[in-house]
């Protein structure tokens, strides 16, 4: 960490736990326990069954996002922008707990939930406004520019990822000499190739993560221990005692 210039990093799930959001594919994760979760963040499925729908803003009234706060681990990759190393902090996550902790230089691969988008016309709300709508009694809160569905401003399964945002990753992932990998199962298409475009470009590979990944015959380093612990200590310099801060232009959507 302290020799590497060039620093892309990769965050799941996995990040978020210490700060009370479950994890997905975990022993305790949300498809782990609910299966039939997994239907709320399957786009034809939402598209077909208001149903669907209606449980899925309901989901999103309850979400961990809206309290969580940074952990040790959001709070340690801050350094690496202070110290003029971070290439790109890609993540998985929607909560911008990254952005909480400081982090500027983050490329939101699936989105976010603190925006809401309508599928038809695309217009961008803040979640808060549409959930205000659900608390008002509008189980399905369509857009009020077109009156189309609804939907978190996430990438759900059957969506494509920005190709913008998978671009700005791809080149940061090229051009890196350390791709560290935090917290994420390495099994989601297309963050996953990511970590093995690094790799077959000469990057040196740390892994952090409870489970095995489909990477880790490849990994230089694997890291098993909690990622509050093990981030303070392996990167240089970094501070646990940072300053929480809301995530920009975000208000608790409770």
């Amino acid at each position: 960490m302290a020799a590497s210039e060039k620093i892309a990093v990769l965050t799941g799930a996995g990040i978020s736990t210490e700060s009370g959001i479950p994890d997905f594919r975990g022993p305790n994760g949300v498809w782990t326990t609910r299966p039939e979760a997994m239907k709320l963040v399957n786009i034809e499925d939402y598209v077909r069954d208001p149903q669907v729908r209606i449980q899925a803003w309901q989901e999103r009234m309850r979400h961990p996002a809206w309290t969580a706060k940074p952990n040790e681990g959001h709070r340690a990759l801050v350094e690496l922008e202070r110290r003029g190393t971070l290439l790109a902090l890609m993540t998985q996550n929607i909560d911008r707990l990254h952005q909480a902790a400081g982090s500027q230089k983050v490329i939101e691969l699936h989105g976010t939930i603190w925006l809401a988008k309508c599928l038809s016309c695309g217009r961008r709300t803040r979640m808060q406004e549409q959930l205000e709508r659900v608390t008002a009694g509008d189980p399905d809160p369509v857009c009020t520019e077109c009156g189309g569905i609804q939907k978190s401003a996430t990438v759900a399964f059957g969506e494509q990822l920005d190709p913008l945002v998978l671009e700005t990753a791809v080149v940061a992932s090229s051009a890196c000499d350390l791709f560290l990998a935090i917290g994420t199962s390495l099994s989601v298409q297309p963050a996953a190739l990511l970590a093995a475009e690094a790799h077959r470009r000469g990057a040196r590979l740390v892994i952090v993560n409870q489970g095995e990944t489909p990477l880790d015959d490849r990994a230089d380093v694997i890291l098993r221990a909690p990622i509050g612990v093990v981030l303070p200590v392996i990167i240089p310099g970094s501070k646990s005692d940072s300053e929480d801060q809301s995530p920009p232009g975000a208000a608790p959507a409770t």
